[in-house]
């Protein structure tokens, strides 16, 4: 007999909580200073409502259009993980809680004059150069943090970082990591860190993240 999609999404979860623990365990971490970020992008509501059911608080999309419309049917903490666009930020900034992927101070700017109540914000580094998938250089992470943590009425978090294709998981994270130490020494209150998704999630874990975003190994595929 075939699953319900609720057993479905609570196995799945299950598992990753399971793997997330032991990956913890292996790197002589603890597994509750790891949030884990159920990417909802591309899936209906009604699955948002399963996993709220299942005790899920913490939900990730890349695209305002879609996940304006959950966000407000679904009580939760919502993370905007996808690049930004300058004409999307005040629809952004009523909905999410936390950004992830800020990479220009120019896009800062907006967030201070249209944002409706306080974000946590991640700074996006850029690991291999290439400019598709965003996020700063290391010349530009520094003034960028300066910036953000300047402002009195949003929390610097962080560094944020997708492990670039071509590139080993382990080389990407290894990298991240030495650039979080550094940055740390600078922000020592900015300590988190976003890395991790449903193939390496695991590797990210062995180097220091802290939030884990994850879709496709819960949700299944579209």
């Amino acid at each position: 007999m075939a699953l319900t999609r609720e057993e479905e999404l609570a196995a799945n979860l299950e598992d990753i909580k399971s793997r997330i623990t032991e990956a913890s365990q292996s790197s002589a971490r603890n597994p509750h200073e790891i949030s884990l970020i159920v990417v909802t992008k591309t899936f209906p509501v009604s699955d948002v409502q399963i996993l709220k059911g299942l005790g899920v608080n913490d939900f990730g999309e890349n695209r305002d259009g879609d996940a304006r419309p959950k966000a407000n049917e679904v009580q939760g903490r919502w993370h905007f993980q996808g690049q930004i666009q300058s004409n999307k930020l005040k629809s952004i900034c009523s909905w999410a809680n936390v950004i992830h992927s800020l990479d220009d101070a120019r896009h800062f700017e907006i967030i201070q004059k249209v944002a409706i109540h306080s974000l946590d914000i991640f700074l996006q580094v850029n690991l291999d150069g290439s400019l598709h998938r965003g996020g700063s250089t290391i010349q530009s992470l520094y003034t960028l943090a300066e910036q953000v943590n300047a402002d009195p009425n949003h929390h610097l978090a962080g560094l944020m970082a997708v492990a670039p294709l071509g590139i080993e998981p382990e080389a990407a994270f290894s990298q991240l990591h030495e650039i979080q130490l550094a940055f740390c020494a600078d922000f020592p209150d900015a300590a988190m860190l976003s890395a991790g998704m449903s193939g390496d999630f695991e590797t990210a874990i062995a180097h220091g993240a802290t939030h884990l975003r994850i879709g496709s190994q819960i949700m299944g595929s579209r």
